[in-house]
C-alpha cells in the first residue's frame, strides 16, 4: 500500500485544483527524499556463513557498495547455518543468507520466510570426503560421518544415501559443524565427513593431498544446493526499497568480481580467512546465477535449476526423514518480484 493517503477523486478534477496539488505532491516528494538523506542510510543485518558463494556479498561489504542505495549493510556471519532462520523468526536479523532445502523445511513449518533472490548453486563446494577405506558411498554403511544435521550437510548426505539404496538408519552418524570436520577427520576420530569449503579444500590438502578423496559432491546432484537470500514476509512488505538496494549492490559486488578478479579475490580471501589463490580455485566449486538467468528459479519446471524441480526432490527427502510433516507449495517459498523487477529494466 502506498505510504500516501489517497485523495478523493473529485479534487484530483477539480480544474482549480490540479495545479496547486502536483505543486503539493512535488514540494512533498522533495522533502521526503532531504529527510531521508539527513536521516542517513537505513541499516540491515544479514545473517551468513563464511561460504565462497557469498563472494560477492563480501565484496559489497569492504567496498560499500550500499552507500549509493542509502543502505548500511553488515553481515552476521554464524558458525552454524542452521541458526540463521531462527534468528530472521526473532529478527535479531533482518535477513539472510540459506540453502533452498532450509526454507522449504521453515515455510513446512508455519514460518513465511521466503527466497527473494537466487544466489548459486553448489558445482562441488559441498562434499562427502573419506579415507582410502571407502571406494563408494555404499561402503558408508555402519560408518561413523561427520556432519551438521539439519543443515546443507545433512541434505547432501540424504541424497546420497537415497540414490544408493541407503538410508540415514544405515549409518553412525556423529553431529558436527562443518569447520569442526577437517580436525576430526585428521585425529582418526571419522573415516567419513560432510562439509563444504573452505573446510573441504583443509580436508584434500592434508597428506599431500592423498589422504582423504571425495566421495560424493554437490556435482553428483546439480541445482539441489541452492544458496539463496531470505526475508521473513513481514520484512518483505515492509523494506521493498531496502531489499531491492542489497539485490543491486550484490549485482554490482559480482560485477566487480568480473572486472577486477584480482581484487576480488583479495577482498574475498581476507573476508574468508583464506589466500587470493584459494579464493580463485574455491570459485570453481560453486556457479553465481547473473541476473538474466534467475527467473529460471522462479519458473516452473522439472530441471533442478527451478525450485519447482528441485524442491519436489528436497520435499520428499526431508518428509521422508520425518524433517516435515507436510511438503509445503513451492509458489508459498518464494517472492519473485525483486527479480523480475530488475529483469525487466
Amino acid at each position: 500500500m502506498s505510504a500516501f493517503h489517497q485523495v478523493p477523486a473529485r479534487t484530483l478534477n477539480s480544474p482549480s485544483k490540479r495545479v496547486g496539488l502536483k505543486t503539493l505532491l512535488g514540494l512533498c516528494a522533495t522533502l521526503a527524499t532531504a529527510s531521508a538523506l539527513a536521516a542517513g542510510p537505513t541499516s540491515m543485518k544479514i545473517g551468513t556463513v563464511v561460504w565462497i558463494g557469498y563472494g560477492p556479498f563480501y565484496v559489497a561489504e569492504a567496498l560499500d557498495l550500499y552507500k549509493k542505495y542509502n543502505l548500511k549493510v553488515s553481515l552476521q556471519v554464524f558458525t552454524d547455518p542452521a541458526l540463521i532462520p531462527a534468528a530472521i523468526a526473532s529478527g535479531a536479523i533482518d535477513g539472510g543468507h540459506l540453502t533452498y532445502d532450509q526454507v522449504v523445511g521453515q515455510v513446512a513449518d508455519g514460518k513465511m520466510q521466503k527466497v527473494v533472490m537466487p544466489i548459486d548453486y553448489s558445482n562441488g563446494g559441498d562434499a562427502i570426503v573419506a579415507d582410502a577405506s571407502i571406494k563408494t558411498v555404499k561402503d558408508f554403511k555402519g560408518k561413523k560421518i561427520g556432519f551438521n544435521p539439519l543443515s546443507p550437510s545433512d541434505f547432501l548426505l540424504s541424497y546420497a544415501l537415497k540414490s544408493n539404496g541407503l538410508t540415514d538408519k544405515d549409518i553412525n552418524g556423529v553431529s558436527m559443524t562443518p569447520e569442526a570436520v577437517p580436525a576430526a577427520m585428521a585425529s582418526g576420530q571419522l573415516p567419513i565427513g560432510v562439509t563444504y569449503e573452505p573446510s573441504l579444500s583443509q580436508i584434500l590438502s592434508q597428506g599431500g593431498g592423498k589422504k582423504f578423496k571425495v566421495v560424493f559432491s554437490s556435482k553428483n546432484a546439480p541445482g539441489l544446493i541452492a544458496d539463496v537470500m531470505v526475508f521473513d514476509e513481514k520484512v518483505i512488505k515492509a523494506k521493498p526499497t531496502e531489499i531491492s538496494g542489497i539485490i543491486k549492490a550484490y549485482l554490482d559486488g559480482m560485477a566487480y568480481m568480473k572486472a577486477k578478479p584480482d581484487e576480488a579475490a583479495k577482498i574475498i580471501g581476507k573476508f574468508m580467512g583464506v589466500s587470493a589463490k584459494e579464493v580463485k580455485e574455491q570459485l570453481s566449486g560453486v556457479y553465481n546465477i547473473p541476473l538474466a538467468e534467475m527467473p529460471k528459479a522462479f519458473v516452473q519446471s522439472k530441471e533442478t535449476t527451478s525450485y519447482f524441480g528441485s524442491g519436489a526432490v528436497i520435499g520428499d527427502l526431508l518428509k521422508a526423514k520425518g524433517q516435515i510433516k507436510t511438503i509445503p507449495t513451492t509458489e508459498s517459498t518464494f517472492d519473485a518480484q525483486f527479480v523480475t523487477a530488475l529483469t525487466k529494466k
